[in-house]
Formats: C-alpha cells, structure tokens, sequence
C-alpha cells in the first residue's frame, strides 16, 4: 500500500471516527435538554469542538438527527448480519427484534418521544420521520413476506400492529420507571407467530362478539 493511500485511509477513519464522537455527544446532550432547546453551539461545546470545526462535520440539528437515524439503521444491519450468520434466518428476525425490545434504554426512548415532538412543529424533522417510517414499513413488510408460513399471512396488518406494539413500548420505556420490557417481547412473540401463520387477531377475538 503506498504512503498516499494510507494517509487517504487514515484521514478517513479519523472523519469517521469524529462523526462518531460528534453522535455520541449530540445524543447525550439532546437527551440532557431535549432538541428545541439545545443550540449548535451547545453542541459544539459538548463535542469539545470549536464552532467552526464543528460545522464541518453537520450543519444544523437536523443533519445530526439524520446521522444518527442513519447510525441506528446501520447498526441494526450489522445485528442483523450477525444474528444470520447461523443459517435460520427467522431466529435472526426474531432475535433482532428481541434485542431492539431489551436494549431500549430509558434514554433512548426519551430522545425519541422528543424527536417525535419536534417532528410536529419541524418540517425538516418531520420528513425525516416520515421516511424513515417508510423505509422501515417497507423492510417489515418485505421481512413477513419471506418469512410467512400461511398464504393467509397479511404482512400489511401484521405490520401495523407490530409497529403500534414497538411504539407503546418506546412510551412505556421512556415514561415508565418500574416497566419490564420482557412482558412486551412475550407479547411480539406470540403475535409474529399468529401473523405469519396467517392467525392474526380480529376484532371479534378483542371484543368477544361475533364477526
């Protein structure tokens, strides 16, 4: 390897690794005062970095939540690829899902009720979240597909009600002090089960009348 491609890698990992430091320190920070109230220069001074420097690497808030919906999303893909390495590809699924249920921390879901607030008064961050809902729709979707045991299987529905079940957890999460997410994988359990299996619930099993 030339001295020239080195140096090229080495500056590369040291962006990268600067990102990194940047994302952990914007995380704390948002997490600390929460997104509308923390300016770039709060920012800036938690990443131990000057204004200038800083700017470099994100030029607004928003950048940063984009950088770190992108590191979320990268290191889920990397769980995932672990997760496959032995061969059963829905005891992957399963046990990504599971570990995204356990490891939510109360932190985490605090940023993330607040980033869902802001999403409601902020344009930027609103379309941010809706295409990452979209994009994680899609994934879900083509997930249920492969992974279905019954042609009755509705990965539409089975979505929904996925997606409502991982959202009461993130409130829960973050709202909750005593909240035991174990109870909550047991639930996702049994309805990914019933949905790939074509047996999802419908409103005469919630209601107890006839359909």
């Amino acid at each position: 390897m030339s001295a020239g491609v080195s140096t090229v890698i080495d500056v590369g990992r040291g962006h990268a690794a600067r990102r990194e430091h940047i994302l952990d320190a914007a995380e704390t920070c948002f997490i600390r005062n929460g997104f509308h109230r923390t300016t770039m220069l709060d920012l800036a001074k938690a990443a131990a970095m000057s204004a200038g420097n800083f700017y470099r690497y994100f030029s607004s808030k928003e950048a940063i939540v984009l950088g770190l919906a992108e590191r979320k999303r990268e290191r889920g893909i990397a769980m995932l690829g672990e997760l496959e390495k032995s061969g059963d590809r829905r005891a992957a699924f399963f046990g990504i899902l599971t570990r995204i249920f356990l490891d939510l921390t109360p932190e985490a879901a605090v940023l993330r009720l607040d980033i869902w607030s802001e999403a409601t008064r902020n344009p930027a961050i609103a379309a941010m979240t809706e295409s990452s809902e979209a994009e994680t729709r899609a994934w879900f979707i083509d997930m249920f597909e492969a992974l279905a045991t019954s042609p009755d299987c509705d990965p539409p529905a089975l979505y929904a009600l996925v997606s409502h079940l991982l959202k009461g957890v993130i409130v829960d999460r973050a709202l909750t002090p005593d909240f035991d997410p174990a109870a909550a994988v047991a639930q996702m359990l049994r309805l990914l089960e019933a949905g790939l299996g074509g047996r999802l619930p419908t409103s005469s099993d919630t209601t107890g009348t006839p359909s």
